[in-house]
């Protein structure tokens, strides 16, 4: 089966930020609101979801439950979306316009993903 390269890129981008959860945890935790307990672990399990399902959406078995996956995290990290535009230490002194722009592409992402579930 000869899978498109934008599947692959989309495999890509999960993959080289599931891993980075790893190398740069600070980053990932700094966004995650305080209403949740745990954020080493959240950070940890999200990093681990995106990294595994990056390499589940390049396998044709597994490429349906894995763009679920993916659509599926996208809805579970939104909070720390929101969190990174109401809280200006959360927004790395982004402009709010980027932080703002981020919230919608959530959606984007969520269609891409969306594309392989069929």
């Amino acid at each position: 089966m000869n899978l498109p390269w934008h599947l692959y890129l989309m495999a890509l981008l999960y993959i080289i930020a599931g891993l980075n959860h790893f190398r740069n945890p600070g980053m990932y935790i700094k966004i995650i609101p305080p209403f949740f307990s745990n954020p080493k672990l959240i950070n940890i399990l999200s990093g681990g979801a995106e990294f595994i399902l990056g390499i589940l959406l390049i396998v044709p078995l597994t490429m349906h439950f894995a763009a679920w996956g993916v659509i599926a995290l996208l809805i579970a990290v939104f909070p720390a979306n929101l969190f990174m535009y109401q809280n200006k230490k959360a927004g790395f002194g982004l402009p709010k316009w980027i932080l703002f722009v981020r919230l919608p592409l959530q959606i984007v992402l969520i269609f891409w993903a969306y594309q392989y579930t069929l």
